[in-house]
């Protein structure tokens, strides 16, 4: 059995509400591949329960699967037998035959592809809900969901049969950089930042990484051919949730390639600028698309927002895989990565690198004692872009500048700083100080007050 990585906290919490008195009811939702079915199948050993993965398919063939799963579950072969015509007599039969006297678990997982075959089932569960279940005190209810839009909307939103009703709720995040770090630890802290510019915080794709392997070799195995395991994976993420997949793929292209205004995603992708909001609103509940605003210390004007990829492994596979599958079919792993990958591969990792120190910023300002509330982003405008803002309410700005690579001039590196930090908009005329990032440590080097510096090294300390 392959090790369980991180998710403790999740975990907790599950286990805290099933120890409470009563009867819970816990959605546990987040992105496709984030993990959720692996967490909820590790707290359901050894408890009685009964776990039932919906999929694409008419409502008589669920029906039928969850009697035949009910039955294995319960040891009650009669169940497998019944024909109910609807989900109230489907869990009620279920259900009659639980472990009594002993907190039962009811999972339905993938909920949103069998409400989708039956819209009527959030209200069954209400009723179920209402007129029996919360009063037995003895049923443990989690919904799982991989569509972020939908678990809003159908299950925790106030439009929703069964809004008002949970106990408790998961939103089940990809790991953050520190935790990706776990399913690689031998390694540098260089290459664990290079699996997480292009796995991110996804444990599928981060335990598809060997550690026995380099970069270079993990990426040629799981990206560069049409065996691997990482090849066509974000054309079947796409292909599970969306139609009209030329489209959405014209638009992931897009911004892959660097385009962030709506107006220029929609002149490459080949899509009217009218239609791209609603193409955009599915990807975002996806949780592969995030909008973004300048972090400026006032509201933002609309006409500011910018539009990226926040799925680092579509990132990745937009920006390499995709528009070159002719010639790696062709060429094969090794010359597809020394021609295709290679001579961008490192400018790309730059990139990537910004939003780790967006994402390390918190964990710095924990370490040096910063307990007031802060935001964290980056600042762009006509005429100036800023890697790492933090605004914080004790009076300071931090201004940010990230070097992936060597540092070749530190006079014209903190020259760009300097700027930066004189052009931050400050409206509160709070204290302004610079913050430089780098891969490598800088040795032996007198910084200008006001600056401090971080190497990569740094941000992987946990304490």
């Amino acid at each position: 059995m392959q090790e369980f990585i991180g998710r403790s906290q999740e975990l907790k919490a599950l286990e805290v509400a099933y120890a409470a008195p009563g009867s819970q009811f816990i959605p546990v939702y987040g992105r496709r591949r984030v993990g959720k079915s692996e967490l909820i199948l590790r707290f359901l050993e050894g408890k009685p329960s009964l776990y039932f993965l919906g999929k694409r398919g008419p409502a008589q063939l669920q029906l039928k699967e969850f009697l035949a799963t009910a039955a294995r579950a319960l040891g009650q072969p009669l169940l497998a037998s019944l024909a109910p015509n609807d989900w109230k007599a489907a869990l009620a039969a279920a259900m009659e035959h639980r472990t009594r006297g002993r907190k039962f678990v009811l999972v339905l997982d993938e909920f949103q592809w069998t409400a989708q075959a039956s819209p009527e089932l959030p209200s069954v569960l209400q009723e179920l809900w209402d007129l029996h279940w919360r009063k037995q005190g003895e049923i443990h209810l989690i919904l799982c969901g991989s569509y972020l839009g939908f678990m809003e909307r159908e299950v925790l939103g106030q439009g929703s049969p069964l809004f008002g009703r949970r106990t408790a709720q998961i939103l089940v995040k990809p790991f953050n950089y520190l935790e990706a770090a776990e399913f690689h630890p031998r390694w540098s802290v260089i290459d664990k930042a290079k699996a997480y510019f292009l796995c991110g915080g996804i444990p599928l794709y981060l335990r598809f990484f060997s550690p026995a392997d380099s970069i270079r070799t993990n990426i040629e195995n799981n990206f560069l051919s049409e065996f691997a395991a990482l090849y066509r994976e974000p054309d079947f993420l796409l292909r599970e949730e969306l139609r009209e997949l030329e489209k959405y793929c014209g638009i992931l292209m897009a911004m892959a390639g660097g385009r962030r205004r709506a107006a220029d995603i929609a002149e490459a992708a080949g899509v009217s600028e009218r239609n791209l909001g609603y193409y955009l609103d599915q990807l975002v509940d996806l949780g592969y698309v995030a909008r973004r605003f300048p972090l400026a210390g006032a509201r933002p004007p609309a006409r500011s927002v910018q539009l990226v990829i926040a799925d680092p492994l579509l990132r990745f596979w937009f920006r390499f895989i995709y528009p070159n599958t002719s010639f790696i079919a062709q060429a094969g792993p090794r010359r597809s990565f020394q021609d295709v990958i290679q001579p961008e591969l490192e400018s790309y990792f730059g990139g990537c690198f910004e939003r780790l120190c967006r994402e390390a910023l918190p964990y710095l300002y924990e370490r040096e004692g910063v307990s007031g509330v802060y935001e964290v982003g980056e600042h762009w405008d006509r005429d100036v872009q800023i890697d790492v803002v933090g605004r914080r309410k004790d009076g300071w700005i931090d201004v940010g500048e990230c070097k992936w690579g060597r540092v070749r001039s530190l006079v014209a590196v903190l020259r760009e700083l300097e700027e930066r930090v004189a052009r931050v908009p400050n409206p509160g005329d709070l204290t302004v100080q610079g913050r430089l990032f780098t891969q490598h440590k800088l040795r032996g080097v007198n910084l200008p007050a006001g600056v401090r510096l971080h190497a990569l090294e740094e941000l992987y300390r946990t304490r």
